[in-house]
């Protein structure tokens, strides 16, 4: 590569620079640019770029007119020449070569630059960047408690001060420590307190409270990096000379930081620095720097030229800052409580950090962090442009719990399934922040600003709480759950995205925080006009009586819509609060209209955090008895406690893959997304659990026909079944039709019982067994309903089960009329996966009915071939060989009485007791 130099070793320091500058010496050199070779003698530029055939870097050489034109097309992120320091070799060249650079200079790098000096690091750098709400200079030279927020005196000074205690980055290292082995929450703010009042040496704190304060809280004042954790992997173990495959071995047990410290101490290339000498205004600098970097090669040279300088442990800790996750064990509440009694609940309404800490702090000399002219937190209002941790809602499980919650009356409004959005709009400037005050991707809002002043004729400033959807431009309705993606929306060509408006926060310089949600109705319907398809109001009801919310209920249930969010009319707007409602079908009757299905584990992913080196995260499948092979149905990490977890790790019979696709064993089809780190050794022997969810969905990345669960958790482990009688494919795609053509909306007029002591012979299934102390039924079946088939039954309970069981009487006609007309809307799934075969000896009245409920809820009845069948259907003194579980008539009518299959071994007939 005649056009790339690599360097001399012996070369200048200046070299490090990013530039260099010469005169071609042969002439065998091309510009990278243009192509074209440069001439013997004239004078060249080149780019300095990390070296991928060894050590040191390598010059890519151009024409001096090409590169600065190159430096025209590229993106405001990538290095450019800004000063004649950025070049290297500078000084040797002669005063006409300089003017002929500086002439594509801006008339600013003619000044010379001031000199850096490791002591003045500290008050240089003191005060936050540019993208972080820098504070203004005259409140950068103030100090709270001591407490240094940008530096204060002359420069002249600072430049020979020594940066205070307070300035060091082991301190805040320090800090964490402390914090993280706090054993309460309380414990950790008062650690967080005595540092910000006392200091480091005990008697105020000298150091910068705002930048402390961003660097503890990475996970909410976001920078973004775009380094994932084997990204870090890779680009240490270039740094370090260290095998990659160790370290992403090493990777698997959860924590890249740790990686990082163990081979940064492992190198003997790169050796760790015994003392930690680095500041935390340097640290800052090179995080702010390192959003700025996206190629590999300038990220390599950026960690390099601070690695030197850590110890091990800083390293470690800057790779946590990437991370955004110090594991500390404390959030926001925590730290800033510690600074300010009002920081946390102003910090929830302005997420402009510097902004709360110098109005709370009031930044006075002789004031300190608890002793200062306190202002109430509600004094800091919210400003445009600024996002506002939006309003949030808890799960409501009945009408009785709404109504409770919002005795004023409520607004009833639908839970649209798009994505939230809170449109700011200053003048002609307009931001968009999602629900975790992240920008929006510009792909799916760009187009408002055309719109919204044409809603807001008379709004030039303005905060909208609204949700944004995908809708059918010939019908108005929505389309499904994940069409915004860039590539998905594509795919639907009479479609846009709607702006579904519901709350106004300001409007025309005034906060509408703290008026009634009633007022703040009634300002947002007199000053935005609906334009169609584009801007709209979020549809709504105002709902004083039970009876109305049940309507609304069903109403948006039948048409397949998420749910409802319930709100009090005279509800003040708090942020991060959860005071709104939101009605799901999966959240009432403690589960009984969601979507659940008896899965396969097929796989398993490690987990991250706490959970990182173990498996947390599993592969839920199903068999396909066509293609004799197991499909995939969704990913699940939630349900289980630690102790479950943990003895997971070993009853679990996995066989590591690392997520390889070509060791994907041939039984399992699975997509190249869905690939786990471990999978089953012996699907047939795996465990089978109960997953539960919001509805069933389909998605291109799971192999059972598309079909998956949205927000699926583990609900119960469930031991009574093997691979035979786990929901196989067929029996899934007939659970998916169900559940998108009829559920049992019954329930929402029946869920006001007038007695709890009817649990027995309720209409609502129940995920569990009621307790017995709720339920009037006899002594046996309250057992029969506490050991219910989802637990192992101790033999002790089985035996009193088995005595006081009254199995040698036929039921009487009342009993018999009292289970028909207890019945009237069957759930579909009590008998899902039971595969029945009726004895030709069972002696049975009103066959036809019963095997009528019994398909009508999900079982299957078996003939002829009898060997597949799970459970035999028998007399009480039958003594012939059967196939499946013995059991009796009554297993069935309290199976279909109860609505929940109950244990077959309290229903064996007397022979076999």
């Amino acid at each position: 590569m005649s056009n790339i130099t690599q360097p001399d070793p012996s070369e200048n320091p200046e070299d490090d620079k990013p530039f260099y500058v010469d005169r071609a010496k042969t002439g065998r050199s091309s510009c990278q640019k243009c192509k074209q070779k440069i001439e013997a003698t004239s004078l060249r530029l080149a780019k300095c770029v990390f070296n991928p055939f060894g050590t040191g870097k390598m010059k890519q050489w151009h024409h001096i007119e090409c590169l600065f034109e190159k430096f025209k097309k590229q993106r405001a992120s990538t290095i450019k020449i800004d000063h004649p320091d950025d070049i290297g070799n500078w000084d040797s060249l002669n005063d006409e070569d300089k003017e002929e650079i500086l002439g594509f200079l801006p008339d600013s790098a003619r000044i010379p630059r001031t000199p850096k000096k490791a002591a003045d690091t500290s008050n240089e750098k003191n005060s936050p960047t540019k993208t972080q709400s820098p504070i203004s200079s005259s409140a950068s030279s103030s100090v709270v408690s001591g407490q240094a927020v940008g530096g204060g005196g002359s420069s002249s000074s600072h430049e020979k001060k020594k940066p205070s205690k307070d300035d060091l980055f082991r301190e805040f290292r320090r800090l964490c420590a402390d914090i993280a082995n706090a054993s309460s929450y309380l414990a950790k703010t008062a650690r967080v307190k005595e540092q910000f009042t006392k200091g480091s040496q005990g008697d105020s704190f000298k150091g910068d409270i705002i930048l402390w304060c961003r660097l503890l809280l990475p996970g909410f004042i976001k920078r973004v990096y775009n380094l994932q954790s084997k990204q870090l992997v890779k680009l240490f173990s270039k740094l370090f000379k260290q095998d990659q495959d160790e370290m992403l071995e090493d990777l698997e047990k959860g924590d890249v930081a740790e990686t990082t410290r163990i081979f940064f101490e492992k190198s003997s290339v790169f050796i760790p620095s015994k003392k930690s000498l680095l500041t935390l205004q340097e640290v800052d600098e090179f995080l702010e720097q390192l959003t700025k970097l996206t190629k590999e090669d300038e990220q390599l040279s950026h960690f390099k030229s601070i690695a030197g300088r850590c110890t091990s442990n800083d390293l470690k800790m800057i790779v946590r800052l990437v991370k955004h996750d110090l594991r500390i064990n404390a959030g926001a509440k925590h730290i800033l409580e510690g600074v300010h009694p009002d920081a946390y609940q102003a910090f929830q309404a302005s997420r402009d950090l510097p902004s709360v800490l110098n109005r709370l702090l009031n930044l006075q000399p002789d004031a300190t962090s608890q002793k200062t002219n306190s202002k109430d937190a509600s004094a800091i209002s919210i400003s445009v442009m600024t996002p506002v941790l939006p309003m949030l809602a808890e799960a409501c499980k009945s009408v009785e719990q709404a109504m409770k919650k919002c005795p004023n009356g409520m607004y009833s409004e639908i839970k649209y399934d798009g994505e939230r959005v809170q449109v700011h709009k200053h003048g002609n400037e307009f931001r968009y922040f999602s629900r975790s005050l992240k920008p929006v991707l510009p792909h799916k809002v760009n187009h408002f600003k055309d719109f919204i002043p044409k809603a807001f004729p008379y709004g030039n400033d303005l905060i909208l709480d609204s949700e944004i959807l995908l809708i059918d431009i010939e019908t108005s309705k929505p389309l499904p759950f994940g069409s915004l993606g860039k590539h998905k929306k594509n795919e639907f060509s009479d479609a846009c995205v709607c702006l579904f408006v519901f709350d106004c926060l300001y409007y025309n310089n005034k906060s509408l925080m703290n008026q009634p949600l009633k007022e703040r109705k009634r300002i947002l319907r007199e000053n935005m006009k609906e334009i169609k398809n584009r801007i709209v109001f979020s549809e709504m009801e105002e709902i004083s009586e039970p009876k109305d919310l049940e309507n609304m209920m069903t109403k948006v249930f039948r048409l397949g819509l998420e749910g409802l969010v319930l709100k009090d009319v005279m509800g003040i707007y708090e942020p991060g609060k959860r005071h709104w409602l939101k009605v799901k079908k999966d959240y009432l009757f403690g589960g009984a209209m969601a979507d659940s299905a008896d899965l396969v584990v097929l796989g398993a992913w490690y987990g991250t955090g706490n959970k990182g080196g173990m498996m947390s995260v599993f592969l839920m499948g199903c068999y396909d008895p066509r293609t004799k092979r197991w499909v995939t149905v969704t990913k699940v990490h939630g349900g289980h406690d630690d102790k479950t977890l943990e003895r997971l790790q070993t009853e679990l019979d996995m066989i590591k893959i690392s997520k390889d696709q070509t060791k994907v064993p041939d039984w399992l089809n699975c997509t190249k997304t869905m690939v786990p780190d471990f999978v089953a050794k012996d699907p047939k022997a795996q465990p089978v659990w109960e997953i539960q969810g919001a509805e069933f969905t389909q998605h291109e990345v799971h192999t059972a026909a598309g079909i998956s669960i949205r927000f699926p958790r583990v609900t119960r482990i469930r031991s009574d079944k093997d691979w035979e009688t786990a929901t196989n494919l067929p029996e899934l795609k007939v659970l998916f039709k169900k559940s998108k053509e009829n559920s049992d909306f019954t329930l929402l007029g029946k869920q006001r019982s007038p007695s709890p002591s009817s649990s027995t012979s309720s209409t609502i299934k129940k995920p569990f067994p009621a307790s017995p102390t709720s339920s009037n039924s006899s002594p046996a079946k309250r057992r029969k309903q506490d050991n219910s088939d989802d637990e192992d039954i101790p033999p002790r309970d089985v035996e009193r089960g088995r005595k006081k069981r009254k199995t040698d009487t036929e039921p009487s006609e009342k009993e018999k009329m009292m289970r028909i007309n207890s019945i009237k809307k069957p759930l579909p799934d009590v008998f899902v996966g039971v595969k029945l075969h009726i004895s030709e000896t069972a002696s049975i009245e009103d066959r036809r009915l019963l095997e009528r409920y019994f398909v009508a809820f999900g079982g299957k009845l078996i003939d002829g071939t009898f060997e597949t069948a799970t459970h035999t259907l028998v007399s009480e003194d039958d003594s012939n060989d059967i196939s499946g579980k013995p059991v009796v008539v009554d297993w069935l009518w309290d199976s279909i009485k109860l609505k929940m299959l109950q244990n077959a071994s309290l229903y064996k007939p007397s022979r076999v007791l």
